[in-house]
């Protein structure tokens, strides 16, 4: 685990304004995301993660935008994922301003794409973003735990663990491993997928999905995280950052 536990808000966006739904439903707007990335950073965020929950070229112009405004006012790591399909889209995203991007769908696709990156870019850039779930009917995993897209509706038949293996032998920097089960409900996250990715790769692991109390956060680096990432207890005003950390500074971990 890294020296110090991160805290990090995903803000996700939809034509320039943040959403917030359960399991990617019913989303409802949260607000203006410079003005949202310009509190977290006020509170003490220790980066910031932006999804484009549109993901399609003829939003890329908006993103690019909201990525730029926001660099020019916030001074910590930007992580930029959401219809990233080649290595020409990771350019444009670090010429606004990214720091790091994510990468999912078009990962799953065609792996070689991890590599790509890595190695023009290096493996510090890439983050690879898996939504996965508690498997489901007929499809069987040996973890248990299946690789998802679509916001959770599609399945793959990918073992997550397996993937987030392979994808750091590809050059993945991080995993933001993200439990569709969990995302949005606010019952805590996932920590036996934690634990089950955890006990697989060695690169840093963001825990995603399901926190609801500044408590919450804790048990997930108990369980193998190195950061931790949430969206609507952020955005709702739930719970703070400064909450976060005094929580985690409370549980004996290190934070910026």
């Amino acid at each position: 685990m890294s020296l110090a536990v991160r805290v990090i808000p995903c803000l996700d966006v939809d034509a320039g304004r943040v959403v917030k739904g359960v399991h990617f439903e019913n989303l409802r707007d949260a607000g203006d995301p410079v003005e949202l990335a310009a509190e977290y950073y006020r509170q003490g965020a220790d980066e910031l993660t932006f999804l484009d929950v549109t993901a399609s070229s003829g939003h890329r112009r908006t993103m690019v935008d909201v990525v730029s405004a926001t660099a020019e006012q916030v001074f910590i790591p930007l992580t930029v994922g959401g219809g990233v399909r080649t290595p020409e889209d990771v350019d444009s995203l670090l010429r606004c301003g990214a720091d790091k991007v994510g990468v999912n769908t078009a990962a799953i696709n065609d792996p070689s794409l991890i590599s790509r990156v890595a190695e023009r870019f290096g493996n510090q850039v890439l983050v690879l973003s898996v939504d996965a779930r508690r498997e489901r009917g007929e499809q069987h995993t040996r973890s248990g735990f299946e690789v998802t897209t679509m916001g959770g509706r599609k399945p793959t038949g990918i073992d997550a663990v397996w993937w987030a293996k392979r994808a750091q032998d590809l050059g993945a920097g991080e995993i933001l491993l993200n439990s569709m089960d969990a995302d949005g409900t606010q019952s805590g996250f996932d920590l036996e997928m934690i634990e089950a990715v955890r006990r697989e790769v060695h690169i840093p692991i963001i825990a995603s999905g399901g926190a609801g109390k500044a408590a919450d956060f804790p048990p997930a680096i108990a369980a193998g995280a190195d950061a931790v990432l949430a969206a609507s207890i952020f955005h709702y005003g739930k719970v703070t950052i400064g909450e976060v950390k005094d929580e985690l500074r409370r549980a004996g971990y290190t934070v910026r």
